[in-house]
């Protein structure tokens, strides 16, 4: 019972459980985003080198640069019928990106991206009906990506790169539903793991069948993400279990899954369109498998099973004239997240997503970018099932309603 108590407050060490479960914040681009996040077949700016480097070949100006920063609200009310239970949170995130590239000839470009597609936190009342899975979680991952592009003739090109990611996560549960110190406080654990980093990399091709349709593939690479050094750290612990509850370290590995995207562009006259169909291997996290430094916790594993997901998504842009663009976009995101498997730090179902923004350019190439996105989660009544006590699988469930509501500003220059 020790082990399954403690090796379920690791559930979202290094953020992988919640990356999967809604976290993954797809806004890496704000032209993009207002676009429904599509982007592996088109041309713009900067942001391509996120979506599609192979792309940024094609850039007009020898020097392009864009960033940006994004505020969304994501917004979560859980209800339980049966115990009258109800709660809410309302958590706070600002992922961002910075993308450069540099024309070197005519048929290689070289560029770097940085962004922060991991950096939410939720946060529960303390001691709510689910604290003994999750009271709160705090996510940081920044992604430096170098790449390079090489066109071949005026049809074809292919780029890639390295990516390293480093981030962290604080994460906070009680040890049980009832465990309390002699105060009456309830017993709880924090995780920390600071400087988690590993390796991956991208690849991507663009294909110009003539000046008007293109179609593109990006591929992200599987990343472990390996926490050799993370800290257990228990509070209000009682007399009985002082023992036993020693701050210590932690060891875990974890899948971040591959991802393939395929799309497909059109422009005529002053329109774009887009599509993109992504596809998350998520498969590859079955289980989480944790070491503890204390021999009398030893080693747990913990099923997570969840599944390949996909997400669909459509975009179109209108040039107004040289100075005004307006973009919109729509998105439905399969949830990764199978029944039985549905954890409170997890709280997300298959969603749609709702996009549109503007560009404002500039003479000397300067252009503002804004976007709003809002993202509806269908509702769900749903549990998670395996949460052991005295050697007894316990549920916790109910009904979760989630959205996420964004607005953000990007600033994009080239020359």
């Amino acid at each position: 019972m020790v082990k399954r108590i403690i090796s379920l407050a690791m559930i979202s060490l290094v953020a992988s459980s919640a990356f999967a479960g809604g976290y993954r914040i797809s806004m890496q681009g704000q032209r993009q985003l207002a676009m429904g996040h599509t982007g592996v077949a088109v041309i713009g700016n900067a942001e391509t080198m996120f979506f599609n480097p192979a792309a940024s070949v094609y850039l007009e100006d020898r020097f392009n640069f864009s960033a940006g920063m994004t505020a969304l609200v994501a917004d979560t009310k859980f209800q339980n019928e049966t115990y009258n239970w109800e709660n809410s949170t309302q958590n706070i995130g600002t992922p961002f990106y910075v993308y450069g590239s540099a024309k070197i000839t005519d048929w290689l470009t070289a560029g770097l991206a940085v962004y922060s597609p991991y950096g939410s936190a939720v946060e529960w009342d303390r001691d709510w009906q689910g604290s003994h899975l999750v009271n709160n979680i705090d996510l940081k991952a920044i992604y430096f990506q170098p790449t390079i592009a090489v066109r071949i003739g005026d049809h074809f090109s292919f780029g890639g790169g390295p990516i390293y990611v480093n981030g962290g996560v604080e994460f906070n549960r009680n040890l049980s539903r009832s465990m309390t110190d002699e105060s009456g406080n309830r017993t709880d654990v924090t995780i920390e793991a600071k400087g988690v980093h590993a390796w991956g990399y991208t690849a991507g091709f663009l294909v110009s069948l003539d000046e008007h349709f293109r179609m593109g593939l990006n591929y992200r690479s599987e990343i472990i993400m390996k926490a050799d050094e993370g800290k257990a750290k228990f509070n209000d612990v009682p007399a009985f279990g002082k023992d036993m509850f020693v701050d210590g370290g932690i060891k875990a590995s974890m899948p971040l899954p591959a991802e393939l995207t395929v799309g497909a562009s059109y422009e005529f006259n002053k329109w774009l369109f887009a599509f993109d169909y992504n596809r998350t291997y998520w498969r590859a996290y079955d289980a989480l498998v944790i070491e503890f430094d204390n021999p009398a916790i030893g080693t747990s594993v913990n099923p997570r099973n969840y599944k390949d997901s996909s997400t669909y998504r459509l975009g179109m842009q209108y040039a107004a004239n040289d100075k005004w663009d307006f973009r919109l976009g729509w998105y439905y995101d399969e949830s990764p997240v199978q029944d039985g498997y549905f954890a409170p730090e997890t709280p997300r179902n298959d969603s749609r997503a709702y996009t549109g923004g503007l560009t404002y350019t500039f003479a000397n190439k300067f252009a503002v970018d804004f976007v709003v996105s809002y993202l509806h989660f269908s509702e769900t009544n749903n549990s998670y099932d395996y949460y052991m006590e005295d050697g007894n699988p316990v549920s916790f469930g109910g009904t979760y309603l989630s959205s996420v509501f964004a607005a953000g500003l990007g600033l994009s220059y080239s020359f």
